[in-house]
C-alpha cells in the first residue's frame, strides 16, 4: 500500500517511486499519550543504538569539540558516571552532542568545571539532589 489518506482535507496521496519513509524513535522518552502504538511499531524494523564505546566517544568529543584528548576522555568518564543516575531519577542522560557542546565551551576557555556546570549539568536538571551528586562527580573528576 503506498497510499497516505489525509482525513482533514480528502486527499489521497500517492507515493512516488522509490519513495522511503525511516523514522527516529526514542521509546520511553516522550510522554505516555504521544507513544507509538504496538500496530504502528510492527510496522518497522527496529534498529537499537547505545553510546558509543568510550574511547570512541572521546575521539568524537576530542574531534568536534575542539579539545585535547585528555579533555575529552575525562569528559567521557563524567558522562559515564553521570549516566548511572538515570536510576536514580535523572530523566535524561548527557548525550554525545551534550559532550561535545561543553568540549566547545572549555575550547573557548571556559574552565571544565564551570563548562560542565553550564553545558552539561544544567541541559540535564534542576533537581536539587540530583545537581548536588553531579557536581560532586564533576569535582571527583575533573
Amino acid at each position: 500500500r503506498r497510499l497516505l489518506p489525509i482525513d482533514k482535507t480528502g486527499e489521497l496521496i500517492e507515493a512516488a517511486p522509490g519513495f522511503q519513509l525511516v523514522i527516529s524513535y526514542n521509546p520511553g522518552y516522550q510522554h505516555a499519550l504521544k507513544d507509538l502504538k504496538p500496530s504502528t511499531r510492527q510496522r518497522f524494523v527496529a534498529l537499537e543504538f547505545d553510546f558509543p564505546p568510550a574511547e570512541r566517544e572521546a575521539e568524537i568529543v576530542a574531534h568536534e569539540g575542539g579539545v585535547d584528548r585528555a579533555t575529552a576522555a575525562a569528559l567521557v568518564r563524567l558522562a559515564g558516571r553521570v549516566r548511572n543516575l538515570r536510576d536514580q531519577g535523572l530523566a535524561e542522560a548527557p548525550s554525545t552532542r551534550l559532550l561535545v557542546s561543553t568540549a566547545r565551551l572549555i575550547a573557548g576557555g571556559i574552565s571544565a568545571p564551570e563548562a560542565c556546570r553550564v553545558g552539561l549539568v544544567g541541559p540535564l536538571t534542576d533537581d536539587p539532589d540530583l545537581l548536588a551528586a553531579i557536581s560532586d562527580l564533576i569535582a571527583a573528576t575533573l
